[in-house]
């Protein structure tokens, strides 16, 4: 597509947009507004399987996901299960892919019970690759799409650091600040699944592994540690209290995620940095966290959130409440994506987690997928996403060409947004 086409298209497109009834059916909505914005088509979506990541965790797959379109361009997502991922694919065919937003909003209503945080991970994945066919379209980077870049580089924290060839943690810590990384990241003691977790004894070593961690590290919240919601309030909280003086960079998951009122308890009773949000999905999870100042750092993540602009819409929320971004990880593609968000967001700390210090590159991405240097995530200035997947090597799991035979009753405006039925 030339780009001077597609502005004619769309300038075209929106002069000739007309007011709607209120009520259409699904396949009566998408014909009155389909192809306004570009002249492409989402013709399939195909989905694979990361070849030797077999953990069966809905929230952190890494199956990979093609989006294709008629005009040729495919974009490259992230995450999903089988049927997640064909629930949200049988929705989008014969669509226009720029309309994101849009196409968001009626995949993640069009059923009309709100997705959990499972169907959100697939969305988010679908999403990624609408994004990269956009970039890929008009020939920039996402980030660009996004605002442009607002950072030169994304500092990273390391769980673990493969690099190292010491035999002590202690001295592994040390070698991941000297790499470049900002912080190294670790646990709490036990947590064995074999053996019986006794509470009193692993919130005092815990407190004793932090002590060796920090003075290995020379302190400056050169370190952090996720408590994995492990500890009960009680044990979490002698813990908070104890590190409050060593000042690392964050804490994170103090106590269970199922009811997070009760970090507005755990708030008044520490003052250590508070980091929440790996479980969470969309802004919603979150929200009230960010608004009361609950919590210092957020680590929602990609695709959890059910997408990119959902987390451009986090980062929002969390520039307006001076609140850091340090995101989970998920997978070497969603790492990828989190720069063009975080590398184009406004939060003045944002940091992105790298397990064992150093990015992941499967065999079925290019190479230079991620911009990694001296601990560091620099832009990548590719078109779109900056990703290349070859399917040939990963395993194909299924392929969606034709829309759902029963499709959920669809509420527009008389604008053409969407309403819940």
């Amino acid at each position: 597509m030339q780009r001077r086409n597609f502005l004619k298209t769309a300038f075209l497109g929106s002069a000739a947009f007309t007011a709607l009834p209120l009520y259409h059916t699904h396949a009566k909505t998408f014909e009155h507004i389909a192809n306004e914005t570009s002249d492409l088509k989402i013709t399939k979506i195909r989905y694979y399987s990361a070849p030797g990541y077999n953990k069966p965790l809905f929230n952190q797959a890494r199956g990979i996901v093609e989006v294709e379109t008629d005009g040729g361009i495919i974009g490259i997502g992230e995450g999903g299960t089988k049927d997640t991922i064909e629930q949200c694919a049988q929705m989008l065919i014969g669509r226009d892919p720029f309309r994101i937003e849009h196409l968001w909003q009626y995949v993640y209503r069009g059923m009309f019970y709100p997705p959990g945080r499972e169907k959100l991970h697939a969305l988010g994945a679908i999403e990624m690759a609408l994004w990269d066919i956009k970039g890929k379209a008009l020939g920039v980077p996402v980030y660009e799409l996004l605002g442009g870049s607002t950072r030169e580089y994304v500092e990273c924290y390391a769980t673990g650091f493969r690099a190292s060839n010491a035999s002590t943690e202690e001295e592994r810590a040390r070698d991941c600040i000297e790499a470049g990384l900002r912080a190294y990241r670790i646990g709490p003691t036990g947590g064995n699944g074999d053996e019986r977790f006794d509470f009193y004894e692993h919130a005092n070593k815990t407190i004793e592994r932090c002590q060796r961690i920090n003075e290995a590290v020379g302190g400056n919240g050169n370190w952090a540690i996720d408590l994995h919601t492990r500890f009960d309030t009680t044990e979490a909280l002698k813990i908070c209290k104890a590190l409050e003086n060593l000042e690392p960079y964050f804490i994170e998951d103090i106590v269970r995620s199922e009811n997070p009122e009760l970090y507005q308890t755990i708030r008044q009773m520490t003052h250590v940095p508070i980091a929440v949000g790996e479980q969470f999905g969309d802004r919603w999870d979150i929200n009230e966290l960010i608004e009361n100042h609950l919590i210092d750092y957020t680590r929602v993540t990609l695709p959890n959130t059910g997408g990119i602009s959902e987390l451009k819409k986090i980062a929002a929320l969390c520039e307006t409440h001076y609140l850091g971004m340090i995101p989970h990880f998920t997978g070497p593609l969603s790492t990828a994506a989190l720069v063009h968000v975080l590398g184009s967001s406004s939060p003045t700390r944002c940091m992105i987690e790298l397990v064992g210090g150093e990015p992941e590159k499967p065999a079925y991405f290019n190479e230079d997928l991620l911009n990694f240097r001296n601990g560091k995530l620099y832009l990548n200035s590719n078109a779109g996403l900056g990703v290349q997947f070859d399917p040939e090597k990963a395993d194909f799991i299924m392929e969606v060409a034709a829309n759902t035979e029963f499709p959920h009753p669809i509420l527009t405006s008389p604008d053409g947004s969407i309403h819940n039925w």
